[in-house]
């Protein structure tokens, strides 16, 4: 009874540790994002239309700082004539443009920063789907960014760089 009892205990464990033996060993490998995304056509669009936003948006401050500008020149060459309440009123409209102009710049920079994501997304999209069919494709496990320091160390896995630049059609 004792030797059945040993015996199932045994297959029990040697059972239950096969699927464990049978897997595959991981498979690794890099990719340095920051390269891929820079080669990759589209690009000098991307950068053209985020000038030209950009570009906007710096037109539309400059008037308001020009604005400016010419509102407290006015006022300090006719301060002396103003009476107490045009005085207090000058003063309170150079005040609202310049709160109007330090919300537009954070407002600027806001609208910048989504207009770039906007613009990159659908080229990172594209980018990180190659890398995921040639993770498929090649059986990889892992894939890592070799761009942002994240692999620390690499003498083993397999850069798919080239891979991935086939995929994309990028010579």
């Amino acid at each position: 009874m004792k030797q059945t009892l040993k015996i199932l205990v045994l297959f029990a464990l040697m059972s239950g540790t096969a699927p464990l033996m049978a897997q595959k060993a991981p498979k690794f490998g890099h990719i340095n994002f920051a390269e891929l995304y820079s080669v990759m056509p589209g690009q000098d669009t991307i950068q053209k239309n985020y000038e030209t936003y950009a570009t906007e948006l710096r037109t539309t401050l400059t008037a308001m700082q020009a604005e400016l500008e010419n509102k407290y020149t006015d006022y300090q060459n006719n301060m002396a004539t103003f009476s107490a309440v045009i005085k207090k009123i000058k003063e309170q409209e150079i005040q609202d443009l310049q709160a109007r102009i330090e919300a537009f710049q954070m407002s600027a920079q806001q609208d910048l920063n989504a207009k770039e994501e906007a613009l990159t997304k659908p080229l990172i999209d594209k980018a990180r789907a190659a890398i995921n069919e040639v993770a498929k494709e090649g059986g990889f496990t892992y894939i890592f960014n070799a761009s942002e320091g994240l692999l620390l160390y690499n003498e083993g896995g397999e850069d798919i760089m080239p891979l991935v630049k086939k995929k994309l059609g990028i010579q």
